[in-house]
């Protein structure tokens, strides 16, 4: 494994944005040339005034467009859009809504547009089911089968939500998205932001969040996505923040995450959304609480040639302190580099997004062969 300095040519642009705190992009590249961005923007995490955005970037264009404003229910927080381009040309906008910090009482929205997001449908409830969230976008597979990753906030006893019963599932339909069918991920308590990815060979392989901060997490499916092996650790740590990952077109597989873990951490968050509260942690959190405050930075690219089964090259994107104690943006406080997006578009270029302190959604775009160079 070889590991880079940051590279000279990662130089990030913010998108434009009109909020106190910008979280959770994610990308698409439309077969227009033009790109797009959604994330979450409002006061903080869970408050009703937190909705989706969305900006562009016109083909032929360095600039992005000011951004328009996708959801807007009073009474939820509208967290982690996803956006899908089916093989009729529909675009797809998935979202979860939740009220207030209640993670048990989310369901996922969707919205779809026509003509590639100029204009959009009124927002619909996807599914029956609570506590659901995504993150991580739909697959499609050669014999027509879409692939929604899902996963499910948990507690137990009425206790309040920490995330370490969380777990994953595969949402499937087999009629472009009429209806959908389930199937969980055995093994996967702790495993979330389910991340499938196609491989050349016709293998399905997944990379997972990890709740205890420990080490990313690998699972494949053999049947179309029908089953999927239980999730187990790769080489690469992780911070119990956001990961995503691409299939290149030779087949090669590049992902975007924080080198880090509770490891590398000195002090730990026991609230989610109120203000700061630490306390003392040991070097090794027992994998039955999940572990929240682990820096996020810095934010890596990382090159597998297997499957993901190893990671030999890996260069540094963002670097700072990562300090993610609080979600609080106004103040300045958090310093996180965090749930990053990449895509490869035709031309091969790879496009990346991140989040930056919860303030901005930084952009950049780089040459494969740059990257790793």
């Amino acid at each position: 494994m070889t590991d880079n300095p940051t590279h000279p040519r990662f130089s990030a642009v913010s998108l434009p944005t009109n909020r106190v705190q910008n979280h959770a992009s994610n990308l698409i590249a439309l077969p227009n040339g033009d790109i797009l961005c959604v994330w979450f923007a409002g006061t903080m995490e869970g408050k009703s005034d937190i909705s989706v955005h969305m900006t562009r970037r016109r083909k032929g264009s360095s600039k992005w467009g000011a951004p328009l404003q996708l959801s807007n229910d009073s009474e939820r927080s509208e967290q982690n859009p996803v956006l899908f381009l089916d093989p009729d040309g529909r675009l797809w906008l998935f979202y979860t809504a939740q009220p207030g910090g209640n993670q048990q009482q989310a369901f996922v929205r969707c919205r779809t547009s026509s003509d590639l997001g100029e204009s959009w449908s009124e927002p619909r409830q996807m599914f029956d089911e609570l506590g659901l969230f995504v993150r991580q976008p739909v697959v499609v597979l050669d014999n027509n089968r879409w692939l929604l990753p899902v996963f499910y906030c948990n507690s137990r006893g009425g206790e309040t939500w920490t995330g370490e019963h969380d777990h994953s599932a595969v949402k499937i339909s087999h009629d472009r998205g009429m209806t959908w069918d389930e199937v969980a991920v055995p093994g996967s308590t702790g495993c979330v932001h389910m991340n499938i990815l196609k491989r050349p060979d016709g293998q399905l392989v997944a990379f997972y969040r990890s709740r205890w901060a420990d080490h990313i997490y690998r699972s494949i499916s053999n049947d179309a996505g029908r089953t999927w092996s239980p999730p187990s650790p790769t080489d690469l740590p992780n911070n119990n923040s956001s990961i995503q990952a691409t299939t290149l077109k030779n087949g090669h597989i590049a992902m975007v995450f924080n080198r880090a873990s509770a490891m590398d951490a000195t002090g730990r968050r026991t609230s989610l959304y109120d203000d700061l509260d630490e306390q003392s942690c040991a070097k090794e959190p027992p994998q039955s609480r999940a572990f929240w405050g682990a820096p996020r930075s810095p934010l890596s690219l990382a090159l597998s040639l297997d499957g993901g089964k190893s990671w030999p090259k890996i260069v540094t994107i963002a670097e700072g302190d990562g300090y993610c104690l609080s979600n609080d943006s106004a103040s300045g406080v958090n310093r996180e580099l965090s749930y990053p997006s990449i895509i490869q578009s035709e031309d091969g270029l790879l496009h990346i997004s991140y989040t930056h302190h919860r303030k901005t959604i930084k952009y950049l775009c780089i040459d494969e062969s740059d990257a790793f160079s």
